[in-house]
């Protein structure tokens, strides 16, 4: 029988889409608010698209993204955003593996500064069950969390990946990556990097 280390890891890629934006009091939900030209969520999907990861999905809430999103994108909604982004990685887990997936790479939909290296970088990263996209020293997104962490995600509460890392530093491996991993949470932040 092949095993993972003789055989191309299969990974999936998977941007978290659902929260509400509560913090920002813009005119429209953040994801949707221009962002140097372009909706917010444009630049993660071009990342997540250009890393290389060919199965992909985004987990979506109440706003339907749907135009932006390609025809090799699964889009995977979450009933329940409110329960915080532990529901949200839930679903990614699940539908990873319904894939057989042997890992998957989770970012978030605001953090447009995190280009395609970023997410290839961490979706080739091995050595650990757990591996963290670092800046300039600082764990940030993506990470890539193999199948044999998928049981020990978080069931609630609006920490996901981060959880993990923090309750099992053993289990965790960084992979330095370029990019700027600010999230947008607020119109001041907008107005800040919107240069």
């Amino acid at each position: 029988m092949r095993t993972v280390s003789d055989r191309e890891e299969n990974v999936v890629g998977v941007i978290l889409a659902a929260g509400f934006g509560t913090r920002f009091e813009g005119r429209s939900h953040k994801l949707l608010t221009t962002f140097r030209g372009s909706p917010m969520i444009m630049y993660s999907l071009l990342a997540l698209r250009g890393s290389g990861i060919m199965r992909r999905a985004v987990v979506v809430g109440s706003i339907d993204f749907s135009a932006m999103l390609s025809d090799e994108e699964t889009v995977l909604h979450n009933p329940s955003p409110l329960a915080g982004l532990s529901s949200s990685l839930s679903i990614a887990r699940d539908w990873a593996l319904s894939q057989r997936a042997d890992a998957m790479v989770v970012g978030l939909a605001d953090q447009p500064l995190i280009g395609s290296q970023a997410w290839a970088r961490v979706a080739a990263a091995q050595g650990a069950p757990i591996m963290v996209a670092t800046y300039r020293g600082r764990r940030r997104n993506p990470v890539k969390l193999s199948r044999e962490v998928f049981d020990l995600l978080p069931d609630s509460g609006d920490e996901g990946a981060r959880a993990l890392y923090n309750s099992y530093p053993e289990l965790v491996g960084e992979i330095e990556c370029d990019g700027e991993p600010i999230d947008i949470d607020t119109v001041e932040e907008l107005d800040e990097w919107n240069l």
